[in-house]
């Protein structure tokens, strides 16, 4: 038995990879590991994956009885919606408001200047599946025409007759009052018990009714999918964990119950219990843990403004980090589905390990989105892939060794030239020109996508560091140094595993928000205050389900303002005690401020200007341990680091191969340094290192890389 032992795992499944990390809570060690992703079955991956970090920890690897919890971010409910997969879905509104989803909103892509060209794209349900039911609310939740009972019977049974399992219930104003809705999806057990049902008032209880019902129908679209996918991983998850395995017994005859939990697009993760019933607050799982660990790692390091660019098989993904905290937003989607719950601004671009190069009608070189995927993967893999990829072209330059997993999984070479080659031969150039134009592309592609979340906010990218993980994040780290005129970049330790690092210091977090348009000079104290009592309770009582003591339960409180007559808020921080007509004028006063920072500007000096509050809003936070990043001493003197070994390397075409020392970063020791043309290997990761470049290890073993002519 290994029961004195309490192993903590996070699990992040990519579309390559399964990225392992385990924390031991009594000694504070960390183990890293990968193993390949099963798309065929994710669940094998999982468990591969739970066994080999046991096996590193030297523990047994039949069973699991050691793990006291395990935290995984998934990708399911991405990429079925980016790939479009939605199965048949229904839709019940209110009598009259059954076009919404047609009228949705005017916005064109890339703006109005492309409306001649721009195609509608199919409705998430289409006209014909959309039924509206007799009642209406007003804004305040008065009921204006009771609720039509025989109609809302005669809309389930229609969905039951013609086999539409999945149903979005969105009615107008049930944000104010969820009785209505409430009698929807009990009707809707009598007449259709088969149906999967998510009902507005439960997914966002806030006004606009157009992004209430996406959303909600998006909630509906993936539960069925993830539901399966998570109720699979939790039974053999606790069937592996318990002793039950081994030939022993829980003391019960059943398997061991171990809390699983999943990543939140919102910073927080959710028991697999209750994750089933929110499955829309998983759509950016995988990201937001990257993001959150990467956060902690650069705030550790020093550095409080911090872009994060996660590099996988598949994307990347980007996000802003200040004072340790990533961006959030609620006006977010996931390919062409808007979801306004609350997440992490991640901007994903289609350009990782196994993004393919292909050529236009036009005959010009095109990088993603489309990717090989780790089935059949790039060329390299050996595995019947037939298109050249990012990848192929880091190995045909020798920017990248020939195996991946320190030696694990061997990389045919010649397979990726050859592909190179013959498409250099279609473009009419050499191999060399045609893997670095691979690679500039999507370097170019990657610094837009950290554009859109800098420069188009206000911000200016300049006055950022930039993290870089994933399994090929940092492979083009100097690039976009050039590209962004960035000063400094940090790669962590084990890069390729931040975002499985990251799930270990995620807290549980629920959040709640409920909407009050009111101006500013109207609201009483009292109200705000009773709504923030109702949200707190609700939130306490989440927490206290997942397990967490009063005593532990903190809560985040903010208030979405505008001012009178704009079209959208901006969030701002309800100061903690009693709510007082002091606290709603601090939040006035903070809204000001944020403005002005947002926009340039502010009307905190003219009367006439009046603020509105629009949602109030409570997140529930029941804290975990978070493993401590280690800091080691800087000797008096660190000495020359000696490389492993050498090889050709080719940083630019007109320069071709140079010999290269190639450096295995686990010998590199706080305050050494490393001048490039050079590469730096580790078990999940890359770094080239082009020449005019240096980096340096800190003291808590990140790789800091800056211009031989910049200190950092």
């Amino acid at each position: 038995m290994t029961q004195d032992r309490r192993i903590r795992i996070g699990i992040d499944t990519g579309g390559t990879f399964t990225d392992v990390v385990a924390f031991d809570e009594e000694s504070g060690d960390l183990v890293s590991t990968k193993t390949p992703s099963t798309p065929g079955n994710p669940a094998d991956g999982f468990l591969a994956g739970v066994e080999k970090v046991l096996g590193l920890l030297g523990l047994p690897t039949d069973h699991g009885d050691a793990i006291a919890a395990v935290s995984h971010g998934t990708t399911v409910a991405t990429n079925q919606l980016l790939e479009g997969k939605v199965d048949e879905l229904g839709f019940i509104t209110t009598e009259g408001y059954e076009a919404m989803l047609e009228i949705a909103r005017q916005s064109v892509p890339d703006g109005y200047g492309n409306s001649y060209f721009w195609v509608k794209p199919d409705r998430i349900v289409p006209r014909h599946l959309v039924k509206g039911v007799g009642g209406r609310l007003d804004h305040t939740g008065a009921e204006v025409r009771p609720f039509d009972e025989e109609g809302a019977r005669a809309a389930a049974r229609w969905f039951r007759d013609r086999g539409v399992n999945t149903l979005g219930v969105c009615l107008l104003h049930a944000y104010a009052d969820s009785s209505h809705e409430e009698r929807m999806r009990q009707i809707l057990r009598e007449e259709h018990p088969d149906a999967v049902v998510s009902v507005s008032s439960e997914v966002l209880r806030e006004y606009r009714e157009y992004e209430r019902a996406m959303t909600t129908l998006v909630d509906a679209a993936v539960k069925p999918k993830l539901s399966r996918y998570v109720t699979n991983i939790k039974t053999r998850l606790d069937a592996f964990a318990s002793s039950d395995a081994v030939g022993g017994d829980t003391g019960s005859g059943a398997p061991r119950a171990v809390p699983f939990y999943v990543m939140k697009s919102n910073g927080g993760v959710l028991s697999a219990e209750e994750v089933v019933h929110q499955p829309i607050t998983t759509v950016l799982s995988g990201p937001a843990a990257g993001a959150l660990g990467a956060a902690l790692i650069a705030q550790v390091a020093g550095f409080d403004k911090v872009l994060t660019c996660d590099g996988g098989g598949t994307s990347t993904d980007v996000s802003v980090v200040i004072d340790g905290q990533p961006t959030l937003t609620t006006e977010g989607s996931v390919g062409a589905f808007p979801s306004k719950i609350p997440m992490i601004d991640v901007v994903t671009v289609g350009a990782g390990g196994g993004s393919v190069a292909w050529l236009s009608p036009e005959g010009t070189l095109k990088v993603g989105p489309h990717s090989a995927g780790a089935d059949p993967g790039p060329l390299c893999y050996a595995k019947g892939g037939a298109d050249v990829t990012i990848t192929d072209a880091h190995v045909t330059l020798g920017r990248i060794p020939p195996h991946l997993l320190g030696g694990e999984i061997p990389l045919d070479v010649d397979a990726a030239r050859t592909g190179v080659v013959e498409l250099a031969g279609k473009l009419g150039i050499t191999p060399e020109e045609c893997a670095d134009g691979i690679l500039e592309i999507s370097a170019w592609n990657q610094a837009n996508a950290l554009r859109q979340i800098t420069v188009k906010r206000g911000l200016d990218v300049r006055d950022f560091t930039l993290t870089t993980f994933g399994g090929s994040g940092s492979l083009l780290l100097c690039r976009l140094m050039d590209v962004l005129g960035l000063r400094t970049v940090l790669v962590p330790p084990n890069p390729g595993n931040v975002s499985a690092f990251g799930l270990l210091t995620v807290d549980v977090k629920n959040d709640y928000v409920q909407t009050h348009v009111a101006l500013h000079d109207d609201l009483p104290a009292a109200t705000v205050a009773g709504i923030l009592d109702e949200l707190t309770t609700k939130a306490a009582r989440a927490l206290d389900g997942e397990g967490f003591a009063a005593d532990q339960h903190r809560f985040a409180r903010t208030a979405d303002v505008r001012y009178f007559g704009q079209a959208y808020e901006v969030r701002v921080p309800v100061p903690d005690g009693p709510v007082e007509q002091g606290t709603l004028d601090e939040v006035a006063r903070r809204f000001h401020a944020e403005h002005r920072g947002l926009y340039g500007y502010d009307f905190s000096a003219d009367d006439s200007q009046q603020v509105e509050w629009v949602n109030i809003r409570v997140s529930g936070i029941g804290p975990i341990q978070r493993p401590d990043i280690a800091s080691e001493t800087v000797a008096a003197d660190p000495g020359t680091p000696e490389p492993v070994s050498r090889r050709p390397v080719c940083f630019e075409p007109a320069t071709g191969y140079v010999d290269t020392p190639v450096y295995w970063r686990a010998d590199l020791a706080p305050g050494q340094q490393v001048a490039g043309p050079a590469v730096v290997e580790e078990f999940g990761s890359t770094v080239p290192l082009h020449p005019g470049f240096v980096a340096r290890i800190d003291t808590h073993r990140n790789v800091i890389v800056t211009r031989e002519d910049v200190t950092a």
